[in-house]
This record gives C-alpha cells, structure tokens and sequence, in this order.
C-alpha cells in the first residue's frame, strides 16, 4: 500500500515540477523555490517510510521542513501519519537524552523542529504539541499552527485527564488563538475553559472582548470602505473562517468524509487514509457516522490483520462512551429529580470500563515495549480488581521517569486493596520521596492513600497527622474531612 502511495505522490511531484520549469526564474516566487527543494526530502521520506525505517524518515522530514517549514501538506500532516502508523507498530518513544537534547532550541524555527521530532516519536504527549504551537505562533507559521492547534483541541475536548491540566490546555489555546487573530476560535477555547471554570470573572470579561474582536473581524467593521465592500468579501471570508474554525460546520465534516473517501475510491487504500476516513466518519459526531467509522476499521482489521485498525477502533469505542458518560452527567445536573438517570450513569460507567480493559489488555499485548500501555492496562485491572495481575504492570511501567510516580502511587494502592497494609506504606513513602512537586494532585492522592495504608493498618495517629495536613492545604480533597472527624470521634 504504501509502496502504491510513493510512486502516485512521486508522478504528482513530477508533475508540478514540469509546471514550475515552465516558469521564468524571475516569476518565481522565493516560498516555492524553497518548497520545491523540500519536496526531494519528503518524497525520500515517503520511500524510506516503505522499509519501516521510520526514525530515517522522520529525520528526512524534519530536513525539508527546515527549509519550507509552514508545508503543512507536503510535510507535517504526513509526518503526523508516519507517526502514528510509527506508533501503530510498537516503535519506541523517545530517549531521556533525545528529550533532555530536544526540548531547547535557539530559534523557534528550531524549537519548532525539535518538538516535532518529539512529537513524531510520542504522538499523543500533548505537550510536545503544545510545544510546536508555541514555536510556529512565535515564527508566524500560522498555517501550521492552526493545524497543531485543532490536533491539540480535539485530544483536549476527550481528555479524562485533571480539570486544572484541560482548563490550562484550553487557555494556551485561547492565547494562541488570539495571537494569530482567529478570534472565532479564541472564543471557541475560552468558553471550553469557562465550562470548567465558570465563576472566573476574568476569563469571562476576555470572553466578551474576544467575542466583540470575533463580531468586529467577522463584519471588517471600520476596516473597508462600505459596507457593501464587507459583504462582497464575505465568501472569501467565510472560506477562510470555515478553514480556521475549530468547531467545524456539518458541511465542513460532510467535506472531509468525500475527499477521505475519494481518497480510497482513487486507488489510493492505504493504512493513513483508511485511518483518515474513519476519523471523518467519526467525527461526523452522529450515529450513523460513528457506526461507518467502526464499520470501516474492521472491514480493514478483517482484511490486513493490521492491529492499528483495532487500536482505533477500541479508541473511537472509549471516545463516544465518555462522551456520553459527560452528556449524562450534565442532564443529571439539570435534572437531579430523575431517579433513573444515575441508574444509567452507573451502567454506561460499568460498560466503559469492561472496554478500556479490552482495549488495553490487547494494547498491552501488541505493543510489550510501550510502558505507557502498561500504566493503563494496570489500571484497568484494579478496577476489574484482578490486583495480582496489576502489579506487575506497574512494576514495570516505572520504569518509565514520566510514569514513575504514578505508577508507584497504582501499586501501592493494589497492595492496600489485597490487604498488604505494610508493604503498601512502604511503597507511598517511596513514592512521595520520588514526587518533585509536593503540592501537586498525585502528591495529594499518595498522602491520602499512605493515610489510608496506616489507619488499615492500625496506625490512626500518623493516619490523623496525615489527614489533616491535607485538609489544611485542600479541605475539599476528598472525603478528607469526614475521616477526620471519624478518628478524632472515635478517640484515636
């Protein structure tokens, strides 16, 4: 397949490149000279990628973008692809000393390309795409940063993770938003961040200027000569809105499902456009859409045996349960009356869970190298409480510095759960020595579970102690204060 892709992307090439010979040197524009001497790395990448040499490829990218870096058709939209299907097959993420040398740059051209290189080789850490948004707002390659924007927007929009991670995630983008002047999106950002937070007074008189700067760009009030010069560019402006809006219009999503599925028509059946037409489908965000998105991975899983087709598959599966597990409990926060709503709530919750453990438990299988699936599979086991198997994967997943905490934090609480009251004391104090930041939420969670650990094990005062250092930093924190009172009721 992808071999079939080269030599169509090699004839297009070859085409535009007899058009541009047939221009005079002086009607060249400098952009494309630099563009067309780009397109000789990617097309090498797009052939190394053939052979899975995909960290040649991704090198190979990296080089033509340095010299046309805003080709986001050409080059960083099929990076992205080479990345994911890097993913798909198990390749390694990227070192501690790749990390420690990629993550400065003296330009933000440079700082640009090395998160890019992060990125390719870990692309779900949203941070290194953070990191490339900041870096092309910086250098004015908006083209590209509107691109990684709407990447970074949509992970956001399903994230499970803290409400203080996505509420920040949808601030940066309110900020770059704003400095490229896409004011529609900016606003777009802010009220996702306002819905986390809603009695931010602040973030909600920004809210009200972004959306007057929205309606002021939307009409060029002030800007032409007459308002019948406003509506005669209104379709060009539209054009360029529908490009830019995050939150894109039913015929924008309709769009990409054609030319995704014009795509494979053409001949062009490969493992990134099969992908492409399932996400299209999918985000259709209807029914029937999400049912052809399913439908499209396993005729592809059914044919190719390729496990990136079931990887996705188990991922749009765990996307539109959490989706609804977030609508139900929104119509519960309206109608708290209704008795059968929790009822539901509980059982799409139940349901949720039995995937994840699916989804990862064939994650785990596919990809033994990737810790991070490790973490998530262990996860999914102490829900299921199947806690001998979990610990295991935790023992393993710390290996990984940025999962080390965490996954100390899981084991030990697996420990606690079986009833291992010592060795689960031993493991938090571990943990909590190895949490940098003491005041963060994981620092908060292992206090309370080594608190828990001691009052279990007989130990109430250093489970006080503990309890109310929490409640004094965080009264909120859980069921904190009730334990308290418990302790301090019963006398120990």
């Amino acid at each position: 397949m992808l071999y079939k892709l080269v030599e169509n992307s090699k004839m297009r090439r070859q085409q535009q490149r007899i058009k541009t010979v047939k221009m005079s040197e002086m009607e060249k524009d400098p952009c494309d000279i630099a563009l067309e001497k780009a397109r000789a790395f990617f097309e090498r990448a797009e052939e190394v990628a053939t052979t899975n040499n995909f960290d040649y490829a991704i090198e190979l990218y990296l080089d033509g973008l340095r010299l046309a870096p805003d080709a986001l058709e050409d080059g960083h939209a099929p990076l992205r692809q080479l990345a994911l299907i890097r993913q798909g097959k198990g390749c390694k993420k990227p070192s501690m000393v790749e990390r420690v040398k990629r993550l400065k740059g003296k330009t933000p051209l440079e700082k640009m390309l090395n998160a890019e290189y992060l990125m390719a080789k870990d692309p779900d850490h949203l941070p290194y795409a953070e990191s490339v948004l900041t870096a092309a707002t910086e250098a004015g390659y908006l083209r590209t940063a509107e691109w990684i924007a709407h990447i970074i927007f949509e992970a956001a929009k399903v994230s499970d993770k803290s409400d203080k991670v996505r509420f920040d995630r949808f601030i940066r983008l309110k900020d770059a938003y704003k400095k490229m002047a896409m004011f529609t999106n900016a606003v777009v950002a802010c009220q996702c961040a306002l819905e986390i937070r809603p009695k931010d007074g602040p973030l909600r008189d920004e809210l009200r200027d972004l959306s007057a700067a929205m309606t002021m760009k939307k009409g060029k009030y002030g800007t032409t000569e007459s308002f019948r010069d406003s509506i005669r560019d209104r379709d060009a402006q539209d054009k360029l809105q529908d490009q830019g809006n995050v939150i894109r219009s039913d015929e924008v999503k309709i769009e990409a499902v054609r030319k995704a599925r014009k795509k494979i028509e053409d001949g062009y059946e490969t493992a990134t456009n099969i992908l492409e037409l399932a996400s299209a489908f999918f985000n259709l965000e209807t029914p029937q859409g999400q049912q052809d998105a399913i439908r499209v991975l396993e005729n592809a899983y059914a044919k190719s045996k390729d496990f990136t087709f079931l990887k996705r598959l188990g991922e749009f599966r765990i996307k539109k349960l959490k989706q609804q597990i977030r609508s139900l409990t929104r119509q519960i926060q309206k109608e708290p009356q209704d008795e059968h709503l929790p009822k539901q709530l509980q059982q799409l919750q139940h349901q949720l869970d039995e995937v994840e453990l699916d989804h990862f438990e064939k994650c785990e299988g596919n990809y033994p190298t990737d810790l991070r699936f490790k973490y998530e599979y262990g996860r999914t086991l102490i829900k299921a409480q199947r806690f001998d198997q979990a610990i295991p994967m935790f023992q393993e997943s710390r290996k990984d510095p940025r999962l080390k905490v965490v996954s100390m934090d899981k084991m030990g609480l697996c420990f606690l759960l079986k009833g291992w009251e010592d060795d689960a004391v031993d493991i938090f104090q571990q943990a909590l020595e190895n949490c940098v930041n003491k005041d963060s939420t994981i620092a908060k969670d292992i206090r309370y579970n080594l608190a828990r650990a001691y009052e279990a094990s007989d130990k109430p005062d250093r489970a006080l102690e503990l309890y109310r250092k929490l409640a004094q930093t965080d009264f909120s924190y859980k069921d904190v204060g009730q334990r308290i009172d418990f302790l301090r009721k019963n006398g120990k």
